[in-house]
C-alpha cells in the first residue's frame, strides 16, 4: 500500500491553552492509531508545523480533522505527496516545543518531494532532514521518563 504524507504550517488560535493543546495531541494519537498515521508536530507557542504520513485514507482523514479544528487558522500546505517509507514509524504523533526561529527555518526549507539529502555532508539540508533532526534531538535529549504517553515532548 503506497504511503502518503502532508506537511503544513498554521497559526495557533489566541484562545489555545496548554491543557487544550495536550487534549488535541491525545485525541490525535488515538485517531492516528486507528488510521495507521504517524508523524510529528512542532509548536513554537504561536505556530504549528506538522508532518503526517501513512496510508492515503488515514492521512486524508487526519488532515480533514486538522482543517476543521478551531484551535488554529491560516493553514498553509507545504507539500502533499507519495513517500517511499515512514520517517516517524514509532510516533503516532510526536509533539515537540521548539523555538520560533527553528520552526521558521524548517517551514521555509525545501519540501519538494519530501526528499532527504543524499549525504550528511550535503551543503544544504532538506526540510525533511531538518524536521527529523529537530524531532530526534529533542526526543533523544529527554529522559524516557519525561515522555508523556501521548508522545508530547516539552523542550
Amino acid at each position: 500500500m503506497p504511503l502518503r504524507a502532508i506537511a503544513y504550517v498554521s497559526e495557533a488560535s489566541n484562545s489555545l491553552t496548554a491543557e487544550r493543546l495536550q487534549q488535541l495531541v491525545m485525541d490525535a494519537v488515538l485517531f492516528n492509531e486507528s488510521a495507521d498515521v504517524t508523524g510529528t508536530l512542532l509548536f513554537d507557542g504561536t505556530r504549528f508545523l506538522q508532518y503526517l504520513e501513512g496510508p492515503e485514507a488515514g492521512v486524508n482523514g487526519a488532515y480533514k480533522r486538522i482543517l476543521a479544528s478551531t484551535s488554529h487558522s491560516g493553514v498553509v500546505e507545504l507539500n502533499r505527496g507519495r513517500v517511499g517509507r515512514r520517517q516517524f514509524p514509532h510516533w503516532r504523533m510526536c509533539c515537540v516545543r521548539v523555538d520560533e526561529l527553528v520552526l521558521g527555518k524548517i517551514a521555509i526549507s525545501d519540501w519538494t518531494g519530501f526528499v532527504r539529502s543524499a549525504s550528511a555532508l550535503a551543503s544544504s539540508s532538506s526540510a525533511l532532514d531538518r524536521l527529523l533532526s529537530v524531532t530526534q534531538s529533542n526526543v533523544e535529549g529527554v529522559a524516557s521518563s519525561a515522555l508523556e504517553p501521548d508522545g508530547w515532548v516539552a523542550r
